[in-house]
C-alpha cells in the first residue's frame, strides 16, 4: 500500500465542489463529462472550473484518471481515502494503548523486586 501525505488530501477536501465530485466518483468510475454535469446540477460552474477541481483532486492523490478513447475516466483512489481515515482515527485512538504490555512487564518486575526484598528481610531476621 502506498504512503500518502495527508495535508494535500485535507486541503483538497476543504472545497465543497471537490467533496461533491468525490461523492459522485464514490459510486464508481465516471467520465469527466458526467462529473461536470453532476456538479453543474447543484452549482453554477463552468467546465474549465470543474476540470481545475479534478486536477486538484488528482494532484492530492484522491482521484486517478485513465484515458478511454477521447474520454478521461476518473476513479476514487481508495488508498488515499484510507490514509485520511487512518489519520483521523489516530486522533481518537487511546494514546496509552501501546504501553499496556510494557506497563505489565514493569508491574511484574516491581513485584519480583518486592518478593526479593521480602526474602532478604526474612533471611536477615532468621539469621
Amino acid at each position: 500500500m502506498s504512503t500518502y501525505a495527508v495535508d494535500p488530501i485535507f486541503e483538497a477536501l476543504g472545497d465543497p465542489v471537490r467533496r461533491h465530485i468525490l461523492r459522485l466518483v464514490s459510486t464508481g468510475e465516471q467520465p469527466a463529462g458526467a462529473l461536470v454535469e453532476g456538479v453543474q446540477r447543484v452549482q453554477t460552474i463552468s467546465q474549465p472550473s470543474v476540470s481545475q477541481h479534478l486536477r486538484v483532486l488528482r494532484d492530492a492523490g484522491l482521484l486517478s484518471v485513465r484515458a478511454e478513447g477521447t474520454r478521461r475516466i476518473y476513479a476514487l483512489d481508495a488508498d488515499a481515502v484510507e490514509a485520511a481515515q487512518r489519520w483521523l482515527a489516530a486522533l481518537t485512538a487511546d494514546p496509552l494503548a501501546g504501553l499496556a504490555n510494557p506497563l505489565d512487564a514493569l508491574a511484574t518486575e516491581v513485584a519480583r523486586g518486592k518478593r526479593a526484598a521480602a526474602g532478604r528481610a526474612d533471611r536477615a531476621a532468621a539469621g
